[in-house]
C-alpha cells in the first residue's frame, strides 16, 4: 500500500493520530513537525500545518516531496452549513473549492481546472461512500468549500446560495490543490463543531476535541480499505 500523508489543521485535530502512530519517529522542516511511523502496520506521515490556506499548501507539498506520500488524507473539524447537518456528523468531500477565490482565477489561468472544483480522487471516494453504508459514525458526502474566515450571519447565506456545501473550512481546498498540480490522489475527512444552530467560535472550541477524534476513527477505519 501506498504511504499514506495525514494532514491536520491543529495539533488538537493531529493528537489523536498521533497516540495511533507506532515505531514513531519525528522529523522537523519548515518549521513543522512530521510524525512517521505505522498505523495499523500502514506507512503514513502526519502533520499539522496551522490555519489557513498556504499553511496547509506548504505541508502538503512537503509531503509530496520529501516523504513521498502517494496519498493526502486531510482530516480534523469544520463547520456545518446545510441545515441537515447536524454536530458531529462527518463530512466527506466528494469535492472541494475556494469560497474566497474568483470563479476564473484557477479555470482561465494555471492549473485551469475544467470547473471551481477540484475532485475527490474516485477510488478514494467509493471506498468512502461504501464505508459510510457501515459506519457506526453518521457520515454524509457533499461538497467542501474553503476559505479564511469563521462564518457567520450573512456570509453563510452567501455562500450557500452560491456553492450549497454540506461544510465549509481554511483548507480542504489549498490541500486538494496542491494534490491535483501533483497528481496524487486527495481525501478530506472532517468531522462538523458547529452549525447555523450551535454558532459561533465557542462551540468549535467546544467540540472540537470531541469531533477530532471522531475523525481519526473514521480515518483509521477507512485507511484499511484503500486499494492502493
Amino acid at each position: 500500500m501506498s504511504k499514506i500523508g495525514i494532514l491536520c489543521a491543529s495539533d488538537t485535530e493531529l493528537n489523536p493520530f498521533i497516540e495511533q502512530i507506532q515505531n514513531l519517529d519525528v522529523i522537523e522542516k519548515a518549521m513543522l513537525k512530521f510524525y512517521v511511523g505505522t498505523i495499523k502496520q500502514i506507512e503514513v506521515v502526519a502533520v499539522y500545518s496551522g490555519v489557513c490556506k498556504v499553511n496547509a499548501s506548504i505541508a502538503t507539498q512537503l509531503l509530496i516531496d520529501m516523504f513521498h506520500v502517494g496519498m493526502i488524507i486531510n482530516a480534523g473539524v469544520a463547520g456545518g452549513m446545510d441545515e441537515n447537518v447536524k454536530l458531529f456528523d462527518t463530512v466527506i468531500a466528494e469535492r472541494t473549492a475556494y469560497h474566497d477565490v474568483e470563479e476564473d482565477i484557477l479555470t482561465e489561468f494555471h492549473p485551469w481546472l475544467p470547473s471551481i472544483y477540484f475532485q475527490t480522487d474516485k477510488k478514494l471516494l467509493q471506498v468512502a461512500q461504501e464505508y459510510s453504508i457501515i459506519s457506526r459514525f453518521p457520515i454524509l458526502i457533499g461538497t467542501i468549500v474553503t476559505g479564511e474566515q469563521f462564518i457567520e450571519g450573512q456570509a453563510r447565506d452567501k455562500i450557500n446560495q452560491r456553492f450549497a456545501p454540506l461544510a465549509v473550512d481554511m483548507e480542504t481546498a489549498s490541500v486538494a490543490h496542491v494534490c491535483y498540480v501533483n497528481h496524487i490522489p486527495f481525501l478530506a475527512v472532517r468531522t462538523i463543531t458547529d452549525t447555523a444552530t450551535h454558532n459561533g467560535i465557542e462551540n468549535f472550541e467546544e467540540n472540537c476535541e470531541k469531533a477530532s477524534y471522531i475523525a481519526k476513527e473514521i480515518v483509521i477505519e477507512m485507511i484499511e480499505r484503500l486499494p492502493f
